[in-house]
């Protein structure tokens, strides 16, 4: 996941409980009067909606926010006039205090999910590690290299791997083991389109409008030329971001925030029985409980909150996230996605 922001540790910032939640707000109204500036129908709303998020990823800083608050805005409009069903309005689960043991009668083992550990893409590092090893063994014997050649070798190789590590955060070291695992692992391409899927689904549920995802570092790559940016999902956050700099945060911006950091590792879990990705997803989500100064049992009871809503949303619509994971691996638009959640959620009594 990518895209909301990450808080620092010296932030203090004041919880606004008062304020509902979109599930909250949406839903409870009949359809708004269409005016002569709203778009027909869901087919145009998201094509204006991708020409929006396009423009708010090619745009720099002021012309990128008015943009991405522009998306947000043609997206509100569409769930006032009824063709945006489904954005904000998931059905949450009760706000309170849940304890592991309920978690457990809702079929979910935390420690499975919130200690992410990437065994697919370390087994295929240590892989390449001994393919690289190999390699240099079998050059320096089939080219009779003497030892100073060897060691200039293996000096040229740290060189390059410390410089991608301090230039590139490590970029280009994750490049070439996420493409590596996408050729051994086949299961890990899937793994990862479905983790994406279920933060961009929950997202779209709870009212984060998503801007553009990448479901791999070679995608990330062509579509930033840049190798320190990870694939993941960004979304609109704006928002979210101004109300953590302004010192106040809405409680329902916290939930938002919490369920769809910890979509992609309750996907996991449920899909396949461990969660492997997202650990920086629930670093950052810790890092912004201590900036919140949350104590531990705070910390703890919004986070299982978040867990079990994000289990009972993706469960309810588990059929669309199969089509939703498809449909991204396909590189559908961000607009296309939506049309595709919203086509799936037609005549849904309980979104």
């Amino acid at each position: 996941m990518q895209g909301v922001v990450a808080t620092r540790t010296t932030l203090t910032t004041a919880i606004d409980s008062t304020a509902e939640s979109p599930s909250q707000q949406a839903g409870t109204t009949s359809p708004a009067s269409r005016g002569p500036n709203d778009p027909a129908d869901l087919a145009s709303l998201v094509r204006q909606l991708d020409e929006l998020l396009g423009a708010a990823g090619a745009a720099e800083d002021a012309g990128a926010r008015r943009a991405e608050a522009a998306a947000v805005s043609l997206a509100s409009r569409g769930r006032e006039l009824g063709l945006l069903r489904g954005f904000g309005c998931g059905r949450p689960v009760p706000k309170r205090i849940y304890t592991l043991e309920e978690l457990r009668l809702n079929r979910i083992e935390a420690e499975k999910l919130l200690s992410p550990k990437d065994t697919s893409l370390n087994a295929v590092r240590n892989v390449s590690q001994a393919a690289a090893a190999a390699g240099l063994v079998a050059a320096a014997w089939l080219n009779h290299w003497d030892a100073g050649s060897v060691l200039a070798a293996l000096f040229g190789g740290v060189f390059v791997f410390v410089t991608d590590q301090v230039a590139n955060g490590g970029g280009g070291e994750a490049l070439l083991v996420d493409s590596l695992g996408r050729l051994l692992r086949p299961s890990y391409a899937a793994r990862v389109a479905y983790h994406e899927a279920g933060h961009l689904l929950v997202a779209y549920l709870v009212g984060l409008l998503p801007r553009a995802y990448t479901l791999s570092s070679l995608d990330a790559f062509l579509r930033y030329r840049a190798l320190n940016v990870q694939a993941g999902t960004q979304f609109c956050d704006s928002e979210f971001t101004a109300e953590v700099a302004g010192g106040r945060l809405k409680a329902s911006s916290l939930d938002r925030y919490t369920c769809v950091a910890l979509a992609g590792v309750v996907t996991e879990y449920l899909r396949f029985g461990v969660a492997e990705g997202g650990l920086g997803d629930v670093q950052q989500l810790d890092g912004m409980f201590r900036a919140l100064q949350f104590t531990q049992k705070k910390a703890d009871g919004e986070v299982r909150w978040a867990v079990l809503n994000c289990a009972s949303l993706l469960r309810r619509h588990a059929r669309l996230h199969d089509e939703l994971a498809a449909a991204m691996r396909q590189g559908r638009s961000v607009g296309q996605c939506v049309e595709l959640i919203e086509r799936r959620l037609e005549g849904c009594a309980d979104i």
